[in-house]
């Protein structure tokens, strides 16, 4: 398996492997409706493109070189430089539990780092399994949080936080 940092080149894939892995993730929590919402808003290429020319890093895990997942991060906001957020992190179904997400993670906080951060804080749906991985490696529960993201729809979170 390899890491690389993610350009504009991999949107394509990282859209593909966000299809192919928010049914499966959450289909038992939210509606289709809402998850072809959200993953037109989030995934559309003209918001990648705009979050790989800022201040977003992505990175792209390749097995015999076919992406499989992907993450996301970001300072949180410039008035905390020492926290950072990650935004995403997806393994297709098929993949997961083969070392690809923590390998991603790794190179999460490894950019952190390499960027003065001393803190990861990520979002994780309330009804999520992957929030008791989360809580496993190290992260805590800092807040709960229902944003409301449009079209009637909210993300009903758990905000948490690991020191890194």
């Amino acid at each position: 398996m390899k890491i690389r940092k993610a350009t504009t080149d991999d949107i394509p894939a990282i859209q593909q492997i966000a299809k192919d892995t928010w049914p499966d993730t959450y289909s038992g929590i939210i509606s289709q409706e809402q998850i072809d919402y959200m993953l037109n808003l989030m995934y559309n290429t003209q918001t990648l493109t705009e979050q790989m020319s800022g201040d977003h890093h992505f990175f792209i895990a390749e097995q015999e070189d076919k992406p499989i997942g992907f993450a996301g991060c970001s300072p949180y906001s410039s008035l905390s430089p020492q926290r950072w957020k990650l935004h995403k992190l997806y393994v297709l179904p098929t993949i997961q539990r083969s070392g690809a997400g923590k390998a991603l993670s790794e190179a999460v906080v490894d950019v952190a780092k390499t960027n003065g951060a001393t803190e990861l804080v990520l979002n994780v749906n309330k009804n999520n399994p992957a929030y008791t991985y989360y809580l496993k490696h190290g992260f805590t529960v800092l807040e709960n949080m229902i944003l409301d993201i449009g079209n009637g729809y909210v993300m009903d979170d758990y905000v948490l936080i690991k020191q890194i």
